[in-house]
C-alpha cells in the first residue's frame, strides 16, 4: 500500500506523452478478448493489436482485457485503433489517478481502484483499472494479472445471467459491481483485526499494538481516497443521457452507487473507532504510568521519616542518651517499622493506594 507513486515521467514533456507509473515494471504486457452474443462466444488471447479490427462486428460485444501497462507502443496502438484521445492513454499509463468518470462522445473513460487484501502481509493491495466503455466493446487496463472479474468470465463462458444478451453497458456494470463487492471482503478482514486489536488493547497494550493502531489507520485512510471519489463516477453515470448506457443498465447503477455508500459508512465507523482505541491505548499508556509513579512516590514518603530519624542517630555527637541504652537499637528499628505500618495504613484510609 503506497499512499502516492514515484514519478518516473520527466518534467517538461508535451500532454499525451505515455509513461508508465507505477511499480510493477517488470510485467509484461498481454491481452485477452472475449467476443460474444447471445447464441455464440470466443474467448482467445491477442497477440498484435491490429487483429482486435476483426473482433468488432455491430451485433455483438466485445471485451478487451489488457494486463501491464509497460508496453506503452501496444497501448498507443491500441488507442490509434478505437480512436482514443492521447490524454486518455495518458491517464491510462499513470496509475496514481482517483477514480473519476469522463465523457468522450463515442466513449466513457473511468478510473476506478480494485482493492484487495493480503492476508499473509495483513495490509491491502491497490490496483487501478481503466475502462473504455463503447457502444460494442470495452476495454480494461490492470496493472498485473488477477483480478476479481473471474466470475463474469464464468458466466460469458456458462451463458449464465443477462450479461451475454445485454451490451458493452452492463457488462461494464457487471465489472463494476465485482470491485465493489471485494470492498467488503476486504473490509471484514479489516474490521477482523479491528476486533483483535481492541482486545490486545484492553489485555497487554504493548508499543507493537501501538504500530498495528497506526497501520490500520494508514490503510482506512488509503481505503477512503479510494472509495470516496467512486460516488461521484456512479452519479455520472446516472446523470447520462440514454445513449451508451441504457436507462435499465442504470437502474443497477444506483444498486452499486448505494453499496459504495455503505462501504463508506463503515470506513468511517471503523475509523471513528481506530483513532477511539488510539485515545485508549494513550491513556492506558498514562494511567500505567501514573500507577508506577504512585508506588514510587509511596516508597520515597513512607521513607522519608525512616531516612530523618537514621539521620539523627547517625550524627557524630558524644553526648546522645539513646547510645548508652541497651534496647536503643531494637527500638528505634521497632519504631521506623510502626511509623512506616501506620504510614501505610493511614495511605489506605485515605484511598491513595
Amino acid at each position: 500500500m503506497k499512499i502516492m507513486r514515484k514519478r518516473k515521467k520527466k518534467p517538461g514533456l508535451p500532454p499525451g506523452t505515455l509513461v508508465y507509473i507505477g511499480d510493477n515494471q517488470d510485467v509484461k504486457t498481454s491481452m485477452t478478448l472475449f467476443d460474444y452474443d447471445a447464441e455464440s462466444l470466443e474467448e482467445v488471447t491477442i497477440s498484435e493489436p491490429a487483429k482486435l479490427q476483426s473482433y468488432l462486428a455491430e451485433n455483438r460485444v466485445a471485451w478487451i482485457n489488457i494486463n501491464g501497462l509497460t508496453d506503452v507502443d501496444t497501448i498507443r496502438k491500441i488507442g490509434e485503433i478505437f480512436k482514443i484521445h492521447s490524454l486518455v492513454l495518458e491517464d491510462i499509463v499513470n496509475t496514481d489517478h482517483r477514480p473519476k468518470f469522463e465523457d468522450y462522445g463515442k466513449y466513457y473513460f473511468s478510473v476506478v481502484k480494485m482493492l484487495t487484501y493480503d492476508v499473509k502481509n495483513a495490509e491491502i493491495n491497490s490496483e487501478q483499472v481503466s475502462f473504455i466503455t463503447g457502444d460494442n466493446y470495452l476495454l480494461t487496463f490492470q496493472e498485473i494479472e488477477g483480478d476479481v472479474f473471474e466470475t463474469i468470465r464464468e458466466h460469458l463462458r456458462r451463458n449464465k445471467g443477462r450479461v451475454r444478451r445485454a451490451k458493452a453497458d452492463y457488462l461494464f456494470y457487471t465489472l463494476i459491481d465485482a470491485i465493489v463487492d471485494n470492498y467488503f471482503n476486504a473490509l471484514e478482514y479489516v474490521a477482523e483485526e479491528t476486533e483483535q486489536l481492541e482486545e490486545l488493547l484492553l489485555n497487554d497494550a504493548d508499543t507493537s499494538v501501538l504500530q498495528r493502531i497506526h497501520r490500520l489507520k494508514r490503510e482506512l485512510i488509503f481505503m477512503r481516497k479510494s472509495v470516496w471519489p467512486l460516488r461521484e463516477v456512479l452519479n455520472n453515470i446516472d446523470r447520462l443521457e440514454p445513449d451508451l448506457f441504457q436507462d435499465s443498465t442504470k437502474l443497477f447503477f444506483r444498486d452499486v452507487y448505494d453499496h459504495t455508500i455503505q462501504i463508506i459508512d463503515t470506513i468511517e465507523n471503523l475509523r471513528d473507532i481506530v483513532t477511539g482505541m488510539l485515545d485508549i491505548y494513550l491513556s492506558t499508556v498514562s494511567n500505567r504510568m501514573n500507577e508506577v509513579m504512585k508506588v514510587l512516590t509511596m516508597i520515597a514518603t513512607i521513607f522519608i521519616p525512616l531516612t530523618f530519624i537514621a539521620g539523627i542517630y547517625g550524627m557524630n555527637f558524644q553526648y546522645m542518651p539513646e547510645l548508652n541504652w541497651k534496647s536503643g537499637y531494637p527500638l528505634v528499628l521497632g519504631v521506623m517499622v510502626l511509623l512506616g505500618l501506620g504510614m501505610v495504613m493511614f495511605f489506605r484510609r485515605k484511598k491513595w493506594l
